[in-house]
């Protein structure tokens, strides 16, 4: 199965919407977001994967495993979503940007998952989750989580990735 390095193209994948040619995704992050916060990924961002190599090598302080609890994970099918669900988990890894890349590295991951504050488009919505460390210690993180309309189209006809693991998809 292929995976997006990059910003996805308009037509990334099936009832993909387009998105608008006067669309602005300049966001000025950090008058929105108080804290720093360590990014949750459990997709292609992960080590081992395409877009860590692309967006995060070289750009960490630290990046350990996790588990986002109470959330299942969607094929897109090229990249997966995560959906807010009582009682599953995603693994994934938490990644800590060097504080001087931080700013930079929220915009451009706010970019490659097609986030904007507000915006009804968006195809995941950026939260911020307690996600827990392999010895079940709380960090909250920001999540890329599918957008509602996203989530509601993939509880009814997507594929769930029951083990929660990008990484053991069939």
């Amino acid at each position: 199965m292929p995976a997006r390095v990059g910003p996805r193209p308009p037509a990334a994948s099936p009832g993909r919407r387009g998105t608008s040619p006067g669309r602005s995704r300049i966001v000025s992050v950090l008058t929105q977001d108080p804290l720093p916060l360590p990014f949750f990924v459990y997709g292609t961002l992960r080590p081992g994967e395409p877009n860590h190599d692309v967006f995060l090598r070289g750009r960490t302080a630290s990046e350990i495993p996790g588990r986002l609890p109470d959330a299942v994970l969607y094929d897109g099918p090229a990249y997966p979503y995560a959906v807010p669900e009582p009682g599953g988990a995603v693994t994934g890894d938490l990644i800590t940007p060097l504080p001087e890349e931080y700013e930079r590295l929220l915009a451009e991951l706010d970019r490659l998952e097609e986030y904007a504050p507000g915006d009804p488009r968006n195809l995941y919505e950026r939260q911020a989750r307690d996600v827990l460390t392999v010895d079940g210690t709380p960090v909250r993180a920001w999540v890329y989580l599918a957008a509602p309309a996203v989530a509601a189209r993939l509880r009814v006809r997507g594929t769930r990735i029951d083990s929660g693991d990008w990484h053991t998809r069939p």
